[in-house]
């Protein structure tokens, strides 16, 4: 099974520089209009046979240029949904840099619980259960191999590869995951592979091949084998979330 996880666009709390968390009525921008239409043409060619996406509306604009395209009822699932970010959430970026557990978020993520809200373990553990959760329902609802998508935000994105990659928790600020940004993973039985990572613009024709229905038992091959793809990360320049702001550019930072 292969999930293109998606982040939403550029949206009006990301120009503000505030942390929107789970604030209600937080739209996409122009841009971020336009980056869905682009992911929408960017996608359409691609056996894609479900659409999940987090419940607020960022990611419902998202993804609703692609359902369109490929005639698809999306889906949501409240364990996509943002970080609960509790007594930060609508705060300047700015703000929050001065307080204290900005660095614990930064250096020791699995212990950070935002006061009022979620800590980002529990954010892992219901996103990659909701993950894989919809990756076996797929396969077995289809009996074959399903490429879908996962629209959702980035620090819940971001856990989500920490998983995939093997990394800790503690680890998962090292990931940059752009508004519009796709991050690929393929779920095997023994192992997830990551195909591609915050891209947003490169050739994506091989997931297409990746998600051929395996041939009849009695061919003599199996059905999962190991991706080849070697492509790498495409270099980005705007930091999401609650991105490391040791780099010197977090006037620079795009938040949810």
């Amino acid at each position: 099974m292969t999930v293109i996880l998606l982040r939403h666009g550029v949206s009006t709390s990301n120009t503000a520089r505030t942390l929107a968390g789970r604030s209600q009525g937080v739209d996409l921008t122009e841009r971020g209009n336009e980056q869905a239409r682009t992911l929408a043409d960017r996608l359409a060619a691609l056996p894609i046979e479900h659409i999940v996406h987090s419940p607020l509306l960022r990611c419902q604009r998202t993804v609703a240029p692609l359902a369109e395209k490929l005639g698809l009822e999306p889906e949501y699932d409240d364990r996509l949904i943002e970080v609960d970010y509790g007594e930060w959430t609508g705060k300047l970026l700015a703000e929050l840099l001065a307080e204290p557990l900005w660095k614990v978020v930064q250096q020791h993520a699995s212990g950070a619980v935002f006061p009022g809200g979620e800590g980002l373990a529990q954010v892992q553990a219901r996103a990659v259960a909701a993950i894989r959760d919809l990756d076996r329902n797929f396969a077995e609802q289809h009996g074959h191999d399903v490429l879908w998508v996962a629209c959702s935000h980035g620090d819940v994105i971001k856990s989500v590869l920490a998983d995939a990659f093997g990394i800790h928790l503690d680890g998962f600020q090292r990931i940059v995951v752009e508004p519009a940004s796709i991050s690929v993973v393929r779920y095997t039985p023994t192992a997830p592979y990551v195909w591609r990572l915050n891209d947003t613009g490169t050739d994506l024709s091989a997931l297409a091949a990746s998600n051929v229905p395996p041939p009849a038992a009695d061919s003599g091959t199996t059905g999962d084998t190991e991706p080849v793809d070697t492509s790498g990360p495409v270099p980005g320049g705007e930091v999401g979330d609650t991105g490391s702001a040791d780099n010197g550019n977090a006037e620079r930072r795009d938040s949810l």
